[in-house]
């Protein structure tokens, strides 16, 4: 296991078979840069930080889907929309 940087540990994957409980303990203090033939194939992090990481994916998304909705919404006119309850009539007569 090498330290690549303050927070990045680069460990093999054979390193990882051999090793395991040693890569989790380091893993509460950085990452893991698992890689084979020296070539980076997967990365491991604390719980914590991936929960972290997917709220910030999620409230990215959120916040291109409400551009998305804002600009339709701006280039849209009131011919483009249906009344609620004729909507409803169109999916029960289904």
């Amino acid at each position: 296991m090498i330290t690549v940087k303050e927070n990045t540990a680069l460990v093999g994957i054979s390193e990882l078979r051999v090793h395991f409980s040693k890569v989790l303990s380091v893993l509460g203090k950085c990452k893991v840069l698992l890689e084979r033939r020296h070539k980076p194939v997967a990365v491991i992090v604390p719980v914590e930080q991936y929960e972290q990481m997917e709220a910030i994916v999620e409230m990215a998304e959120d916040l291109g889907l409400g551009y998305l909705a804002k600009e339709r919404d701006l280039k849209s006119k009131p011919s483009d929309y249906i009344d609620l309850r004729k909507a409803e009539k169109i999916i029960t007569a289904r």
